[in-house]
């Protein structure tokens, strides 16, 4: 989800960030009606096709299980948005565009989507990241506290700060319902005129640089001006020019129980929190009541989604459980509510992908959330939307180019 410290290596490369790129654009002005084919109602997949169908293309939207559902990187309850990005500047200021976006969309909608719990992000010894990202919060508008571990152990006493050096609390960021979401969007879409199948879709044949429709279903063939695939961990399944360079991974979540009437570990008295040191765990309190939300970060092995059994392991309970005695020792005896397993798509360097497909100008290539893309959906339906009608390019950061040549070398 957020920690991985890999990151810091591939953020150098993305600290560059264009306003340009995420401001939302007007309708076409053009007369002529484009049509668009979107594949994948995923975070990405379904805000990328809300936003065409708002600046005046033709949309369908297709997935084979439909949005949010279990095998997807969007599935699940809760997905954290913080702005914390060490040197990304292009994330941090995304992710201000998207809190403006996602409050927007659930007061227009009447859904509750967006929870403001505050994110405190802990750093360890190795603190360059942490360091980086301070003037960038500030240049961005993010709200955030610096904070010595006195300063937390005073506000959190139900954490153990051993061997954190101090922290980052953004107040107004928190956590996204991530299942709820996805339905949420599907539905404006579908308020709005958007057409909508559950179906599982392959790719035509590429002639002159141009894909000649899809299918669906047995001998049915649909026809668009571009295709949009935002197909989360089934990308190298459906181009295999992409199955080196877009990794899914196995992630195992856990749910343990608070003692009865106890409210130190909701989220009435605390924070989302991030382990920025060495032990790459996230949490999530309070999750609906679900229980105390706690997860490992470090990427697991690859995975085939569609046939992947999730079931816990045996190691990642065990794993959770001694990183509650480590960090909320309060927690240390608590009952496992629940586990799920889920799932990440890691391109090579943790950036997201928004590309042409290298052999078909009318197909884009939406992805490589990397465990850090939910809350950054509905700018990236902007940046999407703006790139598929030739409104605006997509950024550098997000170019198949750099993978494929990555991994050529």
């Amino acid at each position: 989800m957020e920690t991985n410290r890999s990151r810091r290596t591939f953020l150098k490369g993305s600290a560059i960030a264009g306003a340009a790129y995420i401001v939302g654009s007007p309708a076409l002005a053009s007369s002529i009606r484009r049509s668009v084919i979107v594949i994948g109602a995923g975070v990405f997949g379904g805000w990328s096709a809300l936003q065409l169908l708002q600046r005046g293309a033709k949309v369908t939207l297709l997935d084979a299980w439909g949005p949010g559902n279990s095998r997807a990187s969007s599935g699940g309850e809760t997905r954290v948005i913080r702005a914390t990005y060490g040197p990304a500047g292009i994330y941090t200021q995304m992710v201000a565009r998207a809190l403006q976006l996602w409050q927007e969309s659930e007061r227009q909608w009447n859904v509750k989507l967006f929870f403001r719990t505050g994110v405190l992000w802990m750093a360890g010894t190795d603190d360059s990241y942490e360091h980086a990202a301070l003037p960038l919060l500030k240049e961005n508008g993010i709200r955030f506290e610096k904070l010595s571990t006195t300063d937390c152990a005073r506000r959190w006493p139900q954490i153990n700060f051993e061997d954190i050096s101090w922290s980052i609390y953004e107040p107004d960021s928190g956590y996204l319902a991530a299942r709820r979401s996805c339905e949420a969007v599907l539905n404006a879409f579908l308020k709005e005129g958007g057409e909508y199948r559950q179906a599982q879709a392959t790719p035509g044949p590429i002639n002159a640089n141009r894909m000649q429709g899809i299918s669906i279903n047995p001998g049915e063939i649909l026809n668009a001006d571009s295709y949009v695939f935002s197909c989360g961990p089934w990308l190298g399944k459906v181009f295999p020019v992409l199955v080196s360079i877009i990794t899914p991974t196995r992630q195992e979540v856990f749910f343990f129980g608070t003692a009865a009437g106890d409210l130190r570990f909701t989220e009435a008295q605390l924070p989302v929190w991030i382990d920025g040191a060495k032990h790459r765990f996230y949490g999530i309190p309070g999750n609906h009541w679900r229980g105390f939300k706690i997860a490992d970060d470090a990427r697991g092995p690859t995975i085939d989604p569609t046939t992947m059994e999730r079931r816990i392991s045996d190691e990642g309970l065990a794993a959770a459980r001694a990183y509650l005695r480590l960090r909320f020792p309060v927690m240390a005896g608590a009952p496992l509510l629940e586990g799920r397993v889920c799932q990440y798509e890691n391109s090579l360097d943790q950036n997201f992908i928004l590309d042409r497909h290298p052999e078909a100008e009318n197909v884009w290539v939406v992805g490589g959330g990397s465990g850090h893309g939910f809350k950054h959906g509905p700018v990236m339906g902007e940046m999407v939307s703006n790139a598929v009608l030739g409104l605006k390019a997509p950024p550098l950061e997000m170019s198949l180019s750099r993978l494929l040549k990555k991994n050529s070398t």
